[in-house]
């Protein structure tokens, strides 16, 4: 963004297209439309904290996938840094999914 200031919305928008590149291995859906994001906070400085989730705490991606979105989320041009930290409660449930997670798994 050659000349142009960057806004956190920008900013957020920016991490979320990446973290949509990020699929659960066992889903054909990216984490993000799957729900397993629960909130991405960006400070002053441009650090980001992602809060996410899991299918369940047995996931055999448990070491993989949270180091995948945190290294699709640094990539972001004017990130400074991204910390990811693993929440269990409220655990993960069809709920959290978007409508088009839903429809591609056939639960709409």
């Amino acid at each position: 963004m050659s000349g142009e200031i960057q806004t956190s919305d920008d900013l957020r928008e920016n991490i979320i297209a990446a973290i949509r590149t990020c699929f659960d291995p066992e889903i054909p859906v990216n984490v993000y439309d799957l729900g397993l994001i629960y909130g991405i906070d960006i400070d002053a400085e441009k650090n980001v904290r992602i809060d996410m989730t899991l299918t369940s705490p047995n996931c055999p991606s448990i070491e993989s996938l949270p180091m995948e979105i945190q290294q699709k989320a640094e990539s972001v041009d004017g990130v400074k840094s991204v910390k990811i930290e693993l929440i269990w409660d409220p655990p993960f449930h069809t709920g959290l999914m978007s409508d088009e997670a839903k429809l591609q798994l056939g639960l709409m």
